[in-house]
């Protein structure tokens, strides 16, 4: 039994989302924090963050099909 559970807790921390490091990377804060704020969340809106943790997930392995990333502008200095 302890052996299933190591592989489980091996398959979630290889294939992980990424999508806490994400979002504290992208807020400037530690990942911790921001996994820690997703838990209290939780127990606070009974589970339902977990569909926007889902969402995320989702759109952060998709991203490629989407245009998230700006366009440079270019200025006048560069014709």
């Amino acid at each position: 039994m302890k052996r299933f559970l190591n592989k489980i807790v091996f398959f979630f921390e290889m294939q992980s989302f990424g999508v806490c490091e994400w979002l504290a990377r992208k807020l400037g804060i530690e990942t911790a924090k921001v996994r820690v704020s997703f838990i209290y969340v939780s127990f606070i809106g009974l589970g339902s963050p977990v569909l926007l943790y889902l969402s995320m997930a989702w759109l952060l392995e998709h991203k490629h099909y989407f245009r998230f990333q700006r366009k440079r502008k270019n200025s006048i200095w560069e014709l």
